[in-house]
């Protein structure tokens, strides 16, 4: 896996201990871009600190059933995905627009203490997810975009066709997971999803149920 000018070869290469940012319904995968826009003074400082260290920040929901710590920090979900700081510019109003490259999900092993006003987890990295390509040939592509294009097609949008067929399947299956406007639940299913496969049958079923909701008028959207 190549992000930004890092390679991670193998698990070895990637730290055991890292920053984690919770955000909810943010959704980052291997290979994909995510832009954030930082202003609260902690990630500030978390990014001061990853700048000049390994760039690696761990995205992670807050967990699903809105459970806090006794400090009234959020409990975290048990997966989330590593990030390569790759973007990063000042704006001189104090806030930070980065962005981050997905390098690939990780498990929670434990929250460790740290004198930083920003948190940090152990974490087992998926290695799998460094070499995403022996999985692609398994994805479904046809049907995938098949969904996708009905899905466009129901809802008026548009997509950059040309930039989309030529997409790998590895960064297709990811990327239009990261773009699908779903809720924090239904992109936890997709970021835990155990294979490209299982994640490209997972985001046409979330889809087509879109699609019939809208349908029957009980809503047109999973949020």
């Amino acid at each position: 896996m190549q992000a930004g000018n890092a390679h991670y070869r193998k698990t070895g290469d990637l730290p055991d201990v890292v920053p984690v940012f919770p955000l909810s319904a943010a959704l980052l995968l291997p290979s994909g871009r995510m832009p954030l826009n930082v202003f609260e003074p902690r990630y500030i400082q978390m990014i001061d600190d990853v700048i000049s260290g390994s760039r690696l920040i761990g995205m992670i929901q807050p967990r699903l059933d809105g459970a806090v710590r006794p400090d009234g920090e959020p409990e975290l979900c048990e997966v989330g995905c590593l990030g390569r700081l790759t973007s990063f510019a000042e704006t001189g109003d104090g806030r930070y627009l980065i962005a981050l490259q997905g390098v690939c999900r990780f498990r929670v092993v434990e929250e460790v203490a740290s004198r930083a006003p920003f948190r940090k987890c152990r974490i087992m990295v998926f290695g799998g997810d460094l070499d995403l390509e022996k999985e692609a040939a398994d994805v479904d592509r046809d049907a995938l975009l098949k969904a996708f294009r009905a899905y466009l097609a129901a809802n008026d949008l548009e997509a950059d066709w040309n930039s989309i067929s030529r997409a790998e399947n590895a960064t297709l299956v990811n990327a239009l997971s990261m773009m699908a406007p779903y809720g924090a639940s239904e992109k936890q299913a997709l970021l835990e999803a155990p294979d490209l496969r299982t994640r490209a049958e997972t985001l046409i079923a979330i889809t087509e149920m879109a699609m019939a909701r809208e349908g029957d008028g009980s809503g047109a959207s999973l949020q």
